[in-house]
């Protein structure tokens, strides 16, 4: 038969271990979450198609006097180098009316536009995020080029083609570090 003294040695302290442990696992948790949000900061990608070009000027024509106001108006948009959340990188590709449209706002933020082969949407989307995460980027693109670079983005595969005569069209792409990719496309 058990005696009184063995009845009663029930640990007084194991019961404050278990809450200690619990309430230090939901603290490291917490830690763990806040850093999370901290640190996952989204990669903003901004994609537009080259602005009209003057229907003069053989294979690469330069632009039109609408194509120069369209490049101006994307310069006074991104291009105030003195806001925190400026464009950081411009990439083209190496078609004259890509690199005119950019040239506006390259030469408000003192930055050279990256040239780079658009042939292949998706590996120039894997580039831009590896090469700029969490930063803003501006893509300038050719014809469909920038549909499909949205695309590639986003994960969205609907996108309408864009007409021959559009040149207006702008795409938000906003790539967060966790989570789905979300698209704005928007008129300028």
């Amino acid at each position: 038969m058990p005696t009184h003294s063995t009845l009663q040695r029930k640990p007084f302290w194991a019961p404050v271990g278990l809450v200690a442990a619990s309430a230090l696992a939901a603290a490291l948790i917490m830690a763990l979450l806040a850093w999370l949000l901290v640190t996952a900061k989204s990669t903003t990608v901004i994609v537009v198609r080259e602005v009209e070009m003057t229907s003069s000027g053989g294979a690469d024509p330069a632009l039109s006097p609408a194509g120069q106001s369209r490049a101006e108006l994307l310069a006074r948009m991104f291009g105030d180098a003195q806001l925190k959340n400026h464009v950081d990188a411009i990439y083209v590709s190496p078609t004259v009316g890509t690199r005119a449209t950019a040239q506006p706002l390259a030469a408000r933020l003192g930055t050279t536009p990256i040239v780079v082969p658009q042939d292949d949407p998706r590996a120039l989307a894997r580039r831009v995020l590896r090469e700029h995460r969490g930063g803003r980027i501006l893509v300038v693109a050719h014809g469909n080029a920038a549909r499909d670079l949205a695309a590639a983005l986003s994960g969205v595969s609907d996108i309408p083609s864009v007409l021959p005569t559009d040149f207006g069209t702008l795409y938000i792409v906003t790539v967060p570090r966790i989570g789905r990719a979300n698209l704005l496309s928007v008129d300028y």
